[in-house]
Parts: structure tokens; sequence; C-alpha cells
């Protein structure tokens, strides 16, 4: 038999590949998304902080570590008083600051000490419309007795130097010199226009010091010679309680109690019914006080004149 002969095998040719078209992209949003994400977002993961370093004890430091904890960070949490006292302390202080604040407390200092210089020099300025205008009589009277002393002296001394006869003169100035300064020391009698003032005190409640207060109140009035009943009052006067009375000079003297006063009337009367003066200050004690006027005073009550034990002239 004839041999077969078998055909060679074709192999088939490959297809021509196959034009694909490029897939064209889609936006972000619209692009499909495969896996167990899809449609969920996910936030970007935070990076680590690192840690702060430790900071000062107390209430700011302490709101300062709670504060670093909270997201976005100590400034965004804090308030504004916390970062007020994280500013104010502890505080910096420089030498300039210093400087400038003792500057400033001298400076304090001096205006203060000028201030209270001020008002003490002005205590005046409480005082009432009728003290005022009493005060400044007695300054304007102090003044005339002081400009009419003034004169005498100078007539007396050009009566000195022009008098043929200077011895005698001399003699008379003297005299007269004397019987001034016996008036005022108590040992001659002395006569003028002046006040009485007497205070009736029939509950005993007027005291000494409310006495010496009236002497007081009247030699700064001008009083040139002053009587308490039958005690003549001097630089050296003194007043004390006893019972039933009040002593004068170590004498007892009993109410009523009788002033006489020798000096300007128009100026010891006013001065003792001026508003809160002696008058009203012896009523609140109810004692009845008369002031009277009289052209013509006599205070005939004397002092033994004493020989000082150390005082001597100056001029011996």
């Amino acid at each position: 038999m004839p041999a077969r002969t078998q055909a060679p095998e074709q192999t088939p040719e490959p297809a021509p590949e196959q034009q694909t078209t490029p897939e064209r992209k889609q936006p972000p949003e619209q692009r499909p998304t495969t896996g167990p994400q899809q449609g969920s977002w996910k936030p970007p993961a935070r990076r680590p902080t690192p840690p702060e370093a430790p900071t000062d004890s107390g209430p700011a430091g302490a709101a300062g570590e709670a504060d670093s904890d909270a997201p976005g960070g100590p400034d965004r949490t804090m308030t504004g008083r916390q970062r007020l006292i994280a500013g104010l302390w502890p505080p910096r202080l420089t030498r300039a600051q210093l400087i400038v604040a003792l500057l400033l407390f001298i400076l304090g200092l001096g205006l203060a000490i000028q201030v209270r210089s001020t008002s003490d020099s002005s205590a005046l300025r409480g005082a009432r419309q009728e003290d005022l205008v009493r005060i400044l009589d007695e300054l304007d009277n102090r003044s005339q007795r002081l400009t009419d002393e003034q004169h005498r002296l100078e007539s007396q001394k050009a009566e000195l130097e022009n008098s043929s006869d200077q011895a005698e003169e001399a003699r008379k100035q003297t005299v007269e010199k004397e019987q001034q300064l016996g008036v005022l020391a108590g040992t001659a009698a002395a006569q003028g226009p002046g006040i009485t003032l007497t205070i009736d005190d029939a509950s005993h409640s007027v005291e000494a010091d409310k006495l010496l207060d009236t002497i007081q109140e009247l030699r700064a009035a001008g009083a040139e010679a002053i009587q308490v009943n039958d005690v003549r009052v001097v630089a050296n006067t003194y007043f004390s309680d006893v019972r039933g009375g009040v002593e004068v000079d170590g004498k007892r003297v009993a109410p009523p109690y009788r002033f006489k006063v020798i000096g300007k009337p128009e100026d010891l009367e006013p001065a003792l019914n001026i508003p809160g003066g002696v008058v009203q200050t012896l009523e609140k004690e109810q004692a009845k006080v008369s002031v009277t006027r009289q052209q013509k005073i006599v205070v005939d009550a004397l002092r033994e004149a004493k020989r000082p034990d150390y005082a001597r002239s100056s001029s011996q």
C-alpha cells in the first residue's frame, strides 16, 4: 500500500492585534474606586508633636500645661486674663525700670510733703467769718499799739536829746516807766475805760479752766489790767479747783465771779460775745453771764512786789 503522507500541520497565523483606544481619564470625583474604602474620606495622619518644656508652677503654668494638650495650641485656648497674668508674673525688672520707679517714689514723697505743709498753713480756711473778723481786728489793734509805743519811745528819745536838762527829763521818764510797770506787775492801782464781767454760777459747774480761758481771751483782746473779785491778775497768776469754788493764786474766790477789766471796750466786749466764745461756753455750763461797758474802771487790788532770787537786770 502506498504510504500515506500527512500534510504538515498549518499553524494558525496570529491574529492582528486589535487596536485599542486609550482610556479617557475621568475626573477624580468621578473615578471609580475599588476596595473597602469606596465612598469614604480619610483625614491625613497627624504628625506627632514634640514634648514641650516644663513650665513654672502656679495657676498660669497649670493652665498652660492643660491648654497645650488641646488642639490649636495654648495661644488659642488661653483667656485674656490668663495671658495678662502670664505676661506680668514673674516680673522681669531691668535696671532702667528700677531707676524710674525710684524717681517716681521720690517725686510722690515730695508732693505729699508739700500738700501737707500747705494744708497746715491754711488752718484758717475752715474758720467762721465772725472768728476771722475778730482775729483781724485783734491783729490790727496789736499793730496799732505797737506803732503807738514806737512813736512814744521815739518822742522820748528826741526829748532826751533836745532837752537842756537831760537829767531831769530822764528822771521824769523813769517815774512814768515805773508807774507803767507797776500797773502791769499789779503793784500799783489803775483806772480807765473797760468792762465788767459777772459770772453767776449757782450750780458750781464753772471750773478753773473756764475762768483761765476767759483771762486769756481778755488778754488777747487788749486788756491791760484785770481783777477777779479781790485778786489782781498778773503774768504768773494761776487757777485751781477747790470744793465750792476756785482758788486764784492760792486765794479762794466764790461765785459770782466779777471781773474788772481795763482796756478798749469796743474790743473787749465783742471778743467775749463772738459765736462759740467765752459767753456761750459759760452759758452751756448753766451759768449766767453779763458784760457791761464802763468809761471808768478802778482796779485797786494790789500784789506784793517780790524781789527775784536769781533774775537780775542785764544793765547792771
